[in-house]
């Protein structure tokens, strides 16, 4: 009877298989967005595309130490197998608490699993937060590579977390044409040190904005990624002609911007399952605002006013089966949901370099089972 293993991968030792290799994995996200037009892949739920199975917190505590619903507060398992070149089965667990700044610790905490998809063994466990933060600023950085304007130079960037450092990293690895950016976050004391490492990896000259709209109005690509309650307002006129503005999280934004634009999705198969998450919640379409980058596109496509038949995927532009970008006016919206597909191709890449180096700690659930 064969032992059942697993290779444990802390944060330290994935940085020494290259977890912040950012050219690389774009390269792999764009990967797996082939493979996610092609159909090769897997998510949860019946119909296949779950973003992930969450744990909506009530309002008020019901018992004893039971967490309540708060800015950014959820426990999410997101489970997913992804064909192609790594016939692999994952899942990604965290927990997200805002006010986890306040203890010392990161907003979210990441934990990847990936098994055998025959077997079900879990052949690796590893810390997911450096996967899962690349592996989101990726996205943005394979649609820079096939959707912004030709010579595009300025990026606009609302939030200046953690992840929106990977997306314009990534954005530049995707259009290595960009010069500048400018930055807005309602905390200025991120400017400094998210211009110095920005510097420090592209070259990109970093700007402070003092308003969204300061940040928007110049930006050939705009990156949106931000956390909390209050989603920042983007006007229609404030868009240049010729923008890629990409959510990775949520942007109040008018009905108009995306009637009057072109309106792209990582995979809105993804999306619908959100809208269908929705109706099951006691508060409906507005339960969706924690979770959903699209959460303003979903409330216009549900009540109507969007005909959701228009949006297209990135997959298909990737694999050439879509146009992607018709001229240098096009206004393009990308949405996007976060997929489990992407942390599995990006951790089953690393797991892949950390056993050719050596790297990691054996943990064995047993050697043979006890019951079988």
């Amino acid at each position: 009877m064969a032992e059942v293993k697993s290779l444990l991968l802390s944060q330290a030792d994935l940085i020494k298989t290259g977890v912040l290799d950012m050219p690389k994995c774009v390269d792999v996200i764009e990967e797996v967005f082939s493979l996610l037009g092609k159909g090769d892949y897997i998510m949860g739920g019946p119909k296949e595309n779950e973003h992930g199975q969450m744990i909506f917190f009530p309002e008020e505590e019901r018992f004893p130490g039971m967490p309540v619903a708060g800015p950014d507060r959820r426990f999410m398992a997101m489970i997913a197998y992804l064909g192609g070149r790594y016939k692999v089965c994952g899942e990604k667990w965290y927990g997200s608490n805002l006010k986890n700044h306040e203890k010392g610790l990161p907003r979210s905490i990441l934990t990847i699993i990936l098994n055998d998809a025959d077997t079900g063994v879990p052949f690796t466990i590893m810390s997911g937060n450096l996967i899962s933060a690349m592996r989101t600023g990726a996205v943005p950085g394979v649609a820079a590579r096939y959707l912004s304007r030709s010579g595009a130079k300025v990026v606009g960037v609302i939030g200046g977390g953690v992840i929106n450092r990977a997306c314009l990293w990534a954005i530049y690895i995707g259009c290595p044409t960009i010069k500048e950016a400018y930055l807005f976050d309602v905390n200025p004391n991120k400017y400094e040190d998210f211009a110095r490492e920005i510097k420090e990896k592209t070259g990109i000259q970093v700007h402070y904005a003092n308003s969204i709209e300061n940040a928007v109005r110049p930006a050939d690509v705009i990156t949106v990624a931000t956390s909390g309650e209050v989603f920042p307002r983007i006007e229609k006129e404030w868009i240049k002609r010729g923008c890629l503005v990409t959510l990775t999280s949520a942007a109040d934004m008018d009905l108009e911007c995306f009637t009057e634009n072109t309106v792209i999705a990582d995979n809105w198969k993804m999306h619908q399952a959100f809208i269908a998450d929705g109706k099951e919640h006691p508060k409906g379409i507005d339960a969706l605002a924690v979770v959903a980058p699209s959460f303003f596109l979903l409330k216009y496509v549900d009540v109507g006013l969007y005909d959701a038949s228009r949006i297209r995927n990135l997959g298909d532009v990737v694999n050439g089966d879509d146009h992607g970008r018709r001229n240098d006016d096009e206004i393009i919206i990308l949405v996007t949901g976060g997929m489990p597909v992407h942390d599995i191709a990006w951790s089953y890449h690393l797991y892949e370099k950390a056993k050719d180096m050596g790297i990691g700690t054996e943990f064995v659930f047993f050697d043979k089972p006890y019951w079988k």
